[in-house]
């Protein structure tokens, strides 16, 4: 998968921002010091602690993401510049610009950034930069130059399923599928379900964060 494939796949604006809540939610539940999906402020984001992330930046004008596979050959730091793969930010709208400077994505004044998208609340798909022209694969098993499949659980349409997985296999527990499609849905969460999903979960810091209903 790389960027361009993601930009087929990727949901809605609407659809893409809930399933990023409800994985933050879900990770916020788990209780770990070093979850793996935040949200705070608009801002969803993933860092698997290995030197691999995201951002997705929701605003009025629409959303904007920035994907780094710290290993990719299209990486920053691959470069003795240091400047960004050739194309990555090609046709990106004037209104998503201060993202690319903002330091919170940036390390010395660079955007840390392997593949880049975004999508207008006007426009009726995802897109990337044009033309990129992707490296060969690292091995028999890159099938993601660019870090796109970073986002893959995004596109799945089963994101109940996809994080059960992910939380036996990252978390190292079994979960209640059904409380997970319960947070998936939106649905108010309560006591039960997070019991459901975290035996220990703290119910007072699940309240205080403004998760818990009940």
């Amino acid at each position: 998968m790389n960027v361009y494939d993601l930009a087929e796949r990727l949901p809605s604006i609407d659809e893409l921002r809930n399933r990023c809540r409800a994985l933050a939610t879900l990770e916020f539940i788990q209780g770990s010091d070093y979850p793996y999906y935040t949200w705070y402020d608009e801002v969803a984001a993933m860092d698997n602690g290995g030197g691999d992330e995201y951002s997705i930046v929701f605003s009025d004008a629409g959303a904007f993401i920035r994907v780094f596979d710290h290993e990719s050959a299209m990486s920053p730091y691959a470069a003795d510049d240091h400047e960004l793969w050739p194309g990555l930010l090609d046709g990106l709208p004037p209104e998503f610009l201060p993202f690319t400077t903002d330091p919170a994505f940036c390390d010395h004044g660079v955007l840390s950034a392997t593949a880049v998208l975004w999508r207008r609340t006007t426009d009726d798909r995802w897109h990337a930069g044009t033309g990129i022209s992707f490296p060969p694969p690292r091995s028999v098993h890159d099938f993601s130059p660019d870090g796109a499949s970073l986002l893959a659980i995004l596109c799945d349409d089963d994101l109940a399923g996809s994080y059960t997985d992910f939380a036996g296999d990252y978390h190292e527990v079994t979960i209640d599928r059904a409380a997970v499609a319960h947070v998936v849905a939106m649905h108010p969460l309560t006591a039960a379900v997070a019991h459901a999903l975290n035996p220990d979960a703290d119910l007072a810091e699940l309240r205080a964060a403004g998760h818990l209903t009940d």
